[in-house]
């Protein structure tokens, strides 16, 4: 194989989708997979509400990949030798390639636990997170979300009312490093939704079905949900690649790896200085890692990824509304509501198909 491309993160979508249009490059090119369809991030809030389908939120990778001249490779990664450049896959099968590229994405953190008796769910992989919700749906019972990020927000609006009580708990404000505005609305639409937000409480353990912050208890149930920091394959920290202290790919500009060239890694699973961890750089990344995979295989100069600093955020409120912030500035209502379901169906349409 001249290109393995490992995970169907956003890049890496976007990557096939150019592919698929004609820039596609010379050479036999594959796409290893845990599962054949890649779900979408931006549906899953409204997929939890009720307001979309599961077709609606999950693209078929098999027309993608045909579309571009990929060979589709179902399977989950259980290592990779990073010198070799190859992988072992969970059903014993090698994969190696001349170069890989890495958008596997990334897990979320879990407070240290005393025993079993608190049910955890992280709201990724999208696929086992929806597997274990319907699960719990069928004997509804309090909820605690770890995360006060735009990912914590989301699950909060659109899970409350599905549950008798839920509760969110931030290690510091809601919404931290976002504008004050966009904050204060979060914070209303939250309470308006009935659901109890913790700001500056901190989860550092689990015992038996007591969240516990400082050593104190503040939270007694039996299921959390994990909206809370990244955390990466574990994989990758002993594929003899250069990781930084919490395990991701550490990459320069040209999106390759600090200590293996050969490999490249984008999206959630790479640490690249400056650049904080969201679908939205992911996305942007795309067109640059495209063309440097492009240039590689032919010989050619690389392109940098300049990351854009400021970026629409978009916050789905469960209702059909949203909530957006925009550097200082901030608004909430049904129009942004349409906004976010319309950028949703953009996305959806230009991948479903490689088109």
């Amino acid at each position: 194989m001249d290109l393995l491309l490992i995970g169907a993160g956003h890049s890496h979508l976007g990557v096939l989708r150019r592919w698929a249009r004609g820039r596609r490059p010379k050479g036999r090119l594959g796409l290893v997979n845990a599962v054949p369809q890649a779900w979408y991030a931006g549906a899953l809030p409204g997929l939890l509400a009720g307001r979309q389908a599961p077709q609606d939120c999950c693209i078929e990778l098999e027309p993608l990949c045909r579309a571009a001249g990929v060979e589709l490779i179902v399977g989950e990664v259980r290592r990779l030798q990073a010198e070799a450049r190859e992988l072992q896959l969970a059903d014993g099968r090698l994969q190696r390639a001349e170069w890989l590229s890495l958008n596997v994405g990334a897990g979320r953190l879990a407070p240290p636990q005393q025993d079993g008796h608190m049910e955890m769910l992280s709201v990724k992989p999208f696929a086992a997170f929806l597997e274990g919700w319907q699960r719990w749906r069928q004997e509804p019972t309090p909820v605690a979300i770890i995360g006060g990020g735009p990912a914590g927000v989301e699950l909060a609006l659109a899970l409350a009312g599905q549950v008798p009580a839920l509760s969110l708990f931030c290690a510091g404000p809601l919404l931290e490093g976002r504008a004050a505005g966009l904050r204060l609305r979060a914070l209303g639409a939250l309470r308006r939704r009935g659901v109890w937000v913790r700001e500056y409480c901190p989860i550092s353990g689990v015992d038996g079905q007591l969240l516990l912050s400082a050593g104190e208890p503040v939270w007694q149930g039996s299921r959390l949900l994990l909206a809370s920091d990244a955390a990466a394959p574990a994989w990758l920290a002993q594929s003899g690649l250069a990781c930084d202290a919490d395990g991701f790919v550490q990459v320069g500009a040209t999106l390759q790896s600090l200590s293996h060239p050969q490999i490249f890694a984008s999206g959630d699973c790479a640490a690249l200085p400056g650049v904080q961890r969201s679908a939205f750089q992911a996305l942007r990344q795309a067109p640059v890692l495209s063309h440097n995979l492009r240039a590689v295989l032919a010989g050619r100069a690389l392109h940098h990824y300049r990351p854009q600093r400021q970026s629409l955020l978009l916050l789905a409120t469960g209702d059909g509304g949203a909530l957006l912030g925009w550097h200082g500035w901030s608004a909430d209502g049904r129009f942004c509501g349409y906004w976010r379901e319309w950028l949703d169906r953009r996305f959806m349409r230009r991948h479903a198909l490689g088109g």
